[in-house]
């Protein structure tokens, strides 16, 4: 990949994940001009943000789509990693749209668990029609994870339900129910995350694993995504990111 070039960075939201994304984006060339969380509320504003080429924004659900929208309304391209907010996904790539702006979002930017989503999809589609195996998922966080199950945990579930044939709904607790895909969450300090998907019958198990060491990866995955969408117009994916074809 050629070297991008010297991005202006917003990051929203300064915990962890924030300083990691910090550290990336200063050792590839770029500078983090505005530093945004809780305390320094008010630096969030229209005036500030025109100056940059880019917000990263890593928050809670409570605020995710505000701060988004509010990028949006400010014509400054957002990419998004925050988690718990979903819901309200189409409602505001609808407005991306409307406003003609530059969205990324992922529950997940790990070069490593984006290649996972593609053999998660590839596993459920040989699955599919295998009565004899029964899916379920596990995934494991540290302790101050706000949201379970995690963002990548309800990606893969849903990915699954698309491709496994007889799934119509993800539940977060061990299910007999056949139509289910069940999504066991732990927490348990100082796991990083990891995400695993069993299919069991009487005779074997297939099972596929995904276990992060550190925040490097989803650091590195949010600073390549914030300069392949700068200068860009549009709604786009990791899968655009990496060249991974859908």
């Amino acid at each position: 990949m050629e070297k991008a070039r010297r991005l202006r960075i917003a990051l929203i939201g300064y915990g962890k994940m924030g300083k990691a994304i910090e550290e990336i984006a200063i050792s590839r060339g770029h500078e983090v001009v505005y530093r945004i969380n809780r305390s320094n509320q008010q630096e969030f504003t229209h005036e500030n943000l025109e100056t940059v080429d880019v917000a990263i924004e890593f928050t809670g659900p409570e605020s995710a789509f505000t701060n988004i929208k509010s990028c949006m309304e400010w014509n400054v391209p957002v990419v998004s990693g925050s988690t718990g907010w979903t819901k309200k996904l189409e409602e505001i790539k609808a407005y991306c749209r409307k406003k003609n702006g530059s969205f990324l979002y992922a529950s997940n930017f790990s070069i490593g668990v984006n290649i996972f989503f593609e053999l998660n999809q590839a596993l459920a589609k040989l699955m599919s029609g295998r009565k004899e195996y029964e899916v379920s998922m596990e995934e494991t966080h540290h302790t101050a994870k706000k949201d379970a199950p995690s963002g990548t945990a309800i990606t893969l579930a849903e990915q699954i339900i698309q491709n496994l044939e007889g799934k119509n709904n993800w539940v977060n607790h061990a299910s007999g129910s056949p139509e289910l895909v069940p999504i066991i969450s732990k927490r348990i300090d100082p796991a990083p995350g990891t995400h695993k998907i069993l299919y069991s019958s009487p005779v074997d198990d297939i099972e596929i694993i995904h276990t992060a060491h550190n925040r490097t990866g989803f650091a590195s995955g949010a600073v390549m995504a914030a300069e392949y969408i700068s200068g860009k117009k549009g709604i786009f994916s990791m899968n655009d990111v990496l060249g991974i074809k859908g």
